[in-house]
């Protein structure tokens, strides 16, 4: 008997997903559990396991194509292939012909030479080429009917094909499809930046204090299984000016200001193809300890595909680290419906003036972008300074 497989919901706000691949070919076996296709949605990135044991007999949602939650996105049958491939669903999508011969390719009835569809198609239309020129317009997936033959009565050449696969490079470039996931970024880039009226305010601040106290307990950190980082410090820094400057950790909805009783700290993590920030909830709560924690599993999981949709949900303030690239500054965009988000830039040294003198300073320039509907320049500049003191005069009491 035959299972549907279908789009997951990984989320109570998720209605949709993107298949990214398929992990498997039609006329496959696969196992209970065995990661059978990769989706996108706008939370998150995951591998989806099969629900059951057998064989796959049809794939209903090609990659790339998107599809509401709970859509059959495929079509799993018992492991003998009892049924076959006759037993398929309305619209399922038939195994290719490679697959069903036993990964054969497909030939032509002239003397059994492999084809591609589109010298089958081209032959069909009444197109008369050799051999040699089917196989390059297959290759360069080459229409060749768009191509204006040199040859003996018109007829398509080899040269031809060459000469028309090199314009066309040349003047189209590299062309690549944006990712699920990085047009989800670019919606809510420009959407922000449409919503909310972004000012930045930014501060030097001294982290030679911080330094000295990551060097005296990262190895007891390392030890427990945390690592101490300057982001340790600036996210408990951030949690605690927040006490002090309550708006700066509120959102707005409409026209009220929504003052949160807790503080989800977002983390913005780069991947490979984009961005995401992952939540450290109950941050209000938590020591540099906890967050070192928090912060280092959540970054990791991030970057392997293994977040949860409810860790990425419930921010309310963000910090960005983007000085890990050696970025020196920053004006990040919020992420909404949030009001505030901090930039963290590179920590180094620099010729600073200490009473009169110029001398060697360890440095960092952190920007906050502020939603200026609800947030003044004096509270943001306020929150700053919280912050700014909170790092340049750390209490080792908070480690």
């Amino acid at each position: 008997m035959s299972t549907n497989v279908l789009m997951p919901q990984l989320g109570e706000s998720i209605a949709e997903g993107t298949i990214i691949r398929w992990n498997k070919a039609v006329g496959d076996t696969v196992e209970r559990d065995e990661p059978l296709f990769e989706i996108s949605t706008d939370k998150v990135d995951a591998e989806i396991p099969s629900p059951v044991a057998g064989t796959l007999i049809a794939i209903e949602v090609p990659a790339g194509e998107t599809v509401p939650v709970d859509s059959v996105v495929a079509v799993i049958g018992p492991a003998d292939g009892a049924g076959g491939t006759d037993s398929l669903p309305d619209g399922a999508v038939a195994p290719p012909a490679a697959a069903a011969e036993g990964g054969k390719p497909n030939t032509s009835a002239e003397g059994g030479k492999p084809t591609t569809p589109a010298e089958g198609g081209k032959r069909q239309a009444g197109v008369r080429l050799s051999p040699v020129v089917r196989r390059l317009a297959g290759e360069h997936n080459v229409d060749p009917t768009a191509i204006k033959g040199t040859g003996a009565g018109g007829r398509v050449t080899k040269e031809d094909v060459l000469r028309y696969v090199e314009s066309r490079s040349a003047a189209a470039g590299r062309v690549e499809a944006m990712s699920t996931m990085r047009r989800k970024i670019a919606e809510r880039m420009v959407a922000s930046r449409r919503t909310s009226a972004h000012v930045h305010t930014v501060f030097e601040v001294d982290f030679s204090r911080v330094a000295a106290l990551r060097e005296a307990h990262k190895a007891e950190y390392a030890a427990a299984g945390a690592k101490l980082t300057y982001l340790s410090f600036v996210a408990k820094a951030v949690v605690d000016a927040l006490a002090e400057v309550p708006v700066a950790n509120a959102s707005l909805d409409g026209d009220n200001i929504v003052h949160g009783d807790d503080v989800g700290l977002g983390i913005a993590v780069a991947l490979d193809d984009g961005l995401i920030v992952p939540v450290v909830k109950h941050a209000r709560e938590a020591g540099v300890h906890e967050l070192s924690r928090a912060i280092a599993d959540l970054a990791e999981r991030a970057r392997t595909r293994r977040l949860a949709p409810h860790e990425v949900e419930g921010g309310t303030f963000t910090i960005t680290n983007h000085g890990a690239f050696g970025s020196l500054l920053g004006m990040p965009i919020i992420n909404q419906p949030q009001l505030a988000i901090l930039g963290m830039g590179a920590v180094e040294p620099r010729p600073v003036v200490v009473d009169g003198a110029v001398t060697v300073g360890l440095r960092a320039y952190l920007t906050l972008g502020f939603d200026h509907r609800v947030i003044d320049g004096a509270t943001a500049d306020r929150f700053m300074a919280a912050v700014k003191r909170n790092i340049e005069q750390f209490d080792p009491g908070l480690l």
